[in-house]
């Protein structure tokens, strides 16, 4: 492709992504494709000779678009948002063009003192601690972009214990350093991100998951006992997660109390994880939530996800750049270079090579201004609490969180599997698609606003489908479980059919397990990323769903019926 003709189909590409975000609403939020389908579609070799773009985009359109979960959907109310526009398009398209790898200054000057600037623009727009900040007055400190918040865990968990067994080992280099690694701790609460658990086995340190207080918040308390444990076994305590805006729930852990601890332990690196709700910082009003970041040694927060740049994007700040960078330095002779009071941001991250992730984000900022990004953030709070209040409004419903930001978690107030099927029945239908969690031991479905434009018209039109879907669900499943039986009329609109096993399990995101099962499990995760819950089933609860199976199939024709609907029929707790 010469250079005129990536200006036409430049032009068609741009015409089509255009296109594409004006008739969105008009397509599935998502498919109900198997794994595998796209492989049955496509050749199994690669051509030998180049193909017209034009038969390209039409293989887009035909195959690959009607295949996405559009998460920049009106209807999209699953996980957090996936933070996009136009501004940061283009930034990336511009980024794509010019191609640098800033792993230097040198080799990027302009790459690498943009990203500092926009960073210290992004510290202050958020007011944060200045400490943070590379353009404060005797600050070590400052920003850097990595590509996701597991990168930001895993970056300062190495530096934190680089620090500490620099500082176990004193002047013994004899000693080698993996020595010290089982004597070291690291703590979160388990409402933290499964990030965190993935970085201490990267690490190859210990991990505490420690409990939260009844509304999910990581209290002081409940890490100090931790930790006098701990040092009272001849352990060393060395880093501590807190986090501003659970996956599950968004629930804000008490930073204040947190943060005191860790001040009480010198060799704990305090990191505070805010990749969604870090952002909502850019308000005011929200800013009560980061009280105690000031006993922060690093924090990060995503702009992919609430402030309108496209992925990836993670914004990570730390108080003392030279204790990241002496953990994660190397330095050969072919990327040295003269310039000895320049950044040299392959010091700050895993990778070495690094992309131009400053320019969109630089975009987003110029062309939105604060005062746009902040009423883009105040939008989705509105509708969040709008949604609320409809779910408080209907008596079979409940709101289990509490509703800070864009995410509301609600269910119907019967079981789980009820609620299972209901989200099932949601997210099959392809209009509509949301994610589970356990909030509180019961099993909820996250609603979150993430569509950019999005309105009170599209939270009511919502509001009004899941109504429908719940009473297709109650009159399939009948009233018979509910934790709470509210005698409210069940009108169906059309006769409502059971789920199968299989789309009760891939459409609602859970998987449903025996106690014996799951208490056998030697490997199981410590900490969850908010979504696809297990649901834990007791024996007793095995035999009786295999009872009521038994006798539906009797009723229904023998043993060949009782076969078939052992095999499909979902919502029998038994075939889970």
């Amino acid at each position: 492709m010469n250079t005129e003709e990536f200006r036409v189909h430049g032009k068609q590409m741009i015409d089509y992504i255009c296109d594409y975000g004006k008739t969105i609403e008009s397509r599935d939020v998502a498919p109900t494709v198997d794994p595998g389908f796209l492989r049955q579609m496509l050749p199994d070799e690669a051509p030998q000779k180049g193909e017209d773009f034009k038969r390209m985009l039409e293989d887009v359109e035909g195959k690959i678009m009607p295949n996405m979960v559009h998460w920049n959907h009106p209807r999209f109310f699953a996980y957090f948002p996936s933070g996009n526009s136009y501004p940061s398009i283009l930034g990336e398209m511009l980024s794509s063009a010019i191609g640098s790898i800033g792993f230097s200054w040198a080799s990027s000057p302009a790459a690498t003192e943009l990203e500092g600037i926009v960073m210290d623009w992004y510290a202050k727009a958020l007011d944060l601690p200045t400490f943070f900040r590379s353009d404060s007055p005797g600050s070590r400190g400052g920003g850097v972009l990595q590509g996701s918040a597991s990168e930001c865990a895993l970056v300062c968990m190495m530096a934190a214990r680089y620090r500490t067994i620099q500082k176990l080992r004193g002047s013994d280099i004899s000693v080698h350093e993996s020595v010290y690694l089982p004597q070291l701790v690291a703590y979160a609460s388990k409402e933290a991100h499964s990030s965190i658990e993935k970085a201490a086995k990267m690490a190859i340190v210990k991990l505490r998951v420690l409990e939260t207080d009844s509304r999910g918040v990581f209290r002081g308390n409940t890490l100090q006992e931790a930790i006098e444990k701990d040092l009272q076994a001849g352990l060393t305590p060395f880093f501590v997660v807190a986090t501003v805006g659970t996956t599950s729930a968004c629930v804000f852990d008490n930073l204040v109390e947190i943060g005191q601890v860790c001040k009480s332990v010198p060799s704990i690196w305090f990191h505070v994880d805010g990749a969604y709700a870090g952002n909502s910082f850019i308000l005011p009003e929200m800013r009560h939530f980061k009280e105690g970041l000031e006993y922060a040694d690093s924090f990060n927060t995503n702009p992919n996800k609430l402030l309108l740049t496209n992925f990836d994007c993670s914004a990570m700040w730390v108080k003392d750049t030279k204790l990241l960078t002496s953990a994660l330095a190397v330095d050969p002779l072919y990327l040295q270079h003269d310039h000895n009071g320049a950044v040299d941001y392959r010091h700050y991250s895993i990778p070495l090579s690094r992309r131009f992730r400053a320019l969109k984000l630089w975009f987003v900022f110029r062309s939105y201004g604060i005062a746009g990004l902040q009423k883009y953030i105040r939008n989705h709070i509105t509708l969040a609490k709008q949604f609320e209040g409809l779910v408080n409004k209907d008596d079979r419903f409940e709101v289990r969180n509490d509703v800070n930001l864009g995410l509301v978690c609600f269910r119907l107030k019967h079981n789980d599997y009820i609620n299972r099927d209901l989200l099932a029945r949601i997210n099959s239908s392809g209009r509509f698609h949301m994610t589970p969690a356990k909030v509180g031991g019961k099993y909820i479905i996250r609603f979150c606003v993430t569509y950019e434009h999005a309105t009170a018209e599209h939270i009511d039109y919502a509001w009004e489908e899941i109504k429908n879907f719940a009473e297709e669900t109650l009159a399939a499943e009948g009233p018979a479980d509910a934790d709470v039986v509210v005698k409210v009329p069940i009108i169906a609109k059309k006769p409502p059919k059971k789920l199968t096993r299989s789309m009760s399990t891939r459409f609602s995101f859970t998987r449903s397990v025996s106690r014996e099962i799951y208490e056998r499990q030697n490997s199981r995760s410590q900490l969850t990323d908010g979504a696809t819950p297990v649901v834990i089933m007791d024996t007793d609860e095995i035999l009786q769903s295999l009872q009521r199976a038994t006798v539906s199939a009797r009723l229904n024709g023998g043993i060949q019926k009782q076969h078939e609907l052992y095999e499909t029929d979902s919502t029998d707790e038994a075939s889970n």
